[in-house]
């Protein structure tokens, strides 16, 4: 991405769109915002908290009412001819990132509102670079390991946010020989490396969660397993990562798992929760039958673990992370492995069990 570059972003303020353009906002390249009308406020005032904390105006910064699940994104007339005549780049973030969000919903978000953006994109006279965020867990319930260069499968989906982010990769891999486009697809995301800061306790966190309930009695019986790995990527790797290789022509026409390549196993990740919540790790390992017990009605009530977290702590995938390497470490770029910064993610989840 050149100084010449406008940027055209969805999905703020949404915790990852928002740490982009707070990441943007640094080298004071001009972007436009699409906002679903709800947020507009919100959004301003993220943008004014960006200003004052970057110390630049963002006078070079538009927000857009608009929604992608609508024809020409829900723009004005006069919008969409500002959108297409100054838009350069798009990074589509928008989807409902929700495990249990209903199927229709599901389709006509993170499906449709991505056939509208590729729409858009296919409209723009001027567009150098396509970033689509997709997620490694396109890969459904398929095991083993998962390169970057596979997409289609018949493996089926653990739920409808899978599957609609699986349909939505396919419309944008169908569009890579027509338009520069680069997908990202990071792995379970958790909060900033440095400072601990998220937006939604999920993934990782349910583990802390329920851990903190009962620290010394839970922290005894280990639920992990040896054999399977929950791979975690800090927010600011994952917008450090799209926004160097915006600037990098490598990474069009590529997919791009942003993963940890060396994930820790669902076993050493409550090791070394419960060693920063109690001051030491298990001593028993729960038989199998645990994924079971977490499944039973009562469960989420007791554990803070839902249902549609569950299989995420089961899962046996790897992630092949081969494209994303060998194009990040130019740029000094790499995934940092969980243990260096489990104290920030713990440390900030404690402070503030309430988002």
């Amino acid at each position: 991405m050149s100084f010449d570059e406008t940027a055209f972003v969805t999905g703020f303020p949404g915790f990852i769109a928002g740490c982009l353009v707070e990441r943007l906002a640094k080298d004071g390249e001009p972007f436009l915002l699409l906002v679903q009308p709800p947020f507009v406020n919100r959004a301003r005032a993220e943008l004014q908290r960006i200003a004052n904390q970057s110390g630049n105006s963002l006078s070079n910064v538009r927000i857009l009412e608009g929604d992608i699940a609508k024809t020409d994104l829900g723009l004005t007339r006069q919008d969409l001819q500002i959108a297409r005549s100054q838009a350069t780049e798009i990074f589509h973030l928008a989807a409902i990132y929700d495990l249990a969000v209903a199927r229709d919903v599901a389709i006509q978000v993170n499906v449709g509102g991505t056939k509208n953006v590729n729409a858009f994109a296919q409209s723009l006279p001027n567009l150098h670079h396509y970033h689509y965020v997709s997620t490694c867990y396109v890969a459904g319930k398929r095991e083993g390991q998962i390169l970057e260069t596979e997409l289609q499968h018949a493996a089926g989906f653990r739920n409808s946010y899978e599957e609609s982010k699986y349909l939505a990769e396919i419309e944008v891999e169908a569009l890579k020989s027509g338009l520069p486009i680069t997908i990202h697809r990071p792995a379970v995301v958790c909060g900033d490396s440095k400072t601990g800061e998220t937006a939604k306790y999920d993934g990782v966190y349910y583990l802390i969660q329920y851990l903190r309930k009962w620290p010394s009695l839970l922290r005894l019986f280990n639920i992990g397993n040896h054999d399977v790995s929950l791979n975690l990527v800090p927010v600011d790797f994952v917008v450090d990562a799209m926004v160097a290789l915006a600037r990098d022509p490598r990474a069009i026409g590529k997919t791009l798992q942003l993963a940890d390549p060396n994930p820790l196993t669902t076993y050493e990740l409550f090791n070394t929760i419960s060693r920063r919540l109690i001051g030491s790790g298990s001593r028993i390992t729960v038989p199998s039958v645990v994924q079971f017990t977490l499944m039973l009605p009562p469960s989420p009530r007791i554990t803070d673990l839902p249902h549609h977290g569950v299989p995420y702590f089961f899962l046996k995938q790897t992630y092949d992370t081969k494209q994303a390497r060998e194009l990040l470490e130019p740029h000094d770029l790499l995934c940092p492995p969980f243990p260096s910064y489990a104290d920030t993610i713990v440390d900030y989840a404690v402070s503030r069990p309430v988002l």
